[in-house]
């Protein structure tokens, strides 16, 4: 059974723009999906940070350069090794609590030759 408002056609594209008073309005282009580097490419970095977090530390990886499919797995594993919590965010791995070592020696093992403390 179907939802009421909704047609059982399958339309080519998911926008919800039914119609656009302006001559020039454009479609969006589908995204292209971003290559994820080698790990042995990536130049990412480890800073600390309180800033605008009620007092609490945590340890953000940043300058990851992929999809966020990989961003996530990376983020995943950090948490897991650092048996803390964190998320992934704005191009940001964030990871409650100073692991800054912990994460470098990971990113490391890892082969992620260019992290930076």
């Amino acid at each position: 059974m179907s939802k009421k408002g909704k047609s059982n056609t399958t339309s080519q594209n998911s926008s919800p723009l039914v119609y656009s008073t302006n001559p020039d309005y454009m479609l969006p282009k589908e995204e292209v999906p971003t290559i994820t580097l080698a790990p042995a490419e990536q130049a990412l970095r480890i800073i600390l940070e309180t800033k605008h977090r009620a007092g609490k530390t945590v340890t953000i990886v940043y300058g990851f350069e992929g999809s966020l499919e990989a961003m996530n797995e990376l983020g995943k594993a950090l948490k897991n090794h650092c048996g803390t919590g964190g998320s992934v965010k704005d191009g940001e791995i964030i990871i409650q609590g100073d692991h800054r070592q912990k994460i470098f020696q990971y990113l490391k093992q890892k082969g992620y030759a260019k992290a930076k403390l």
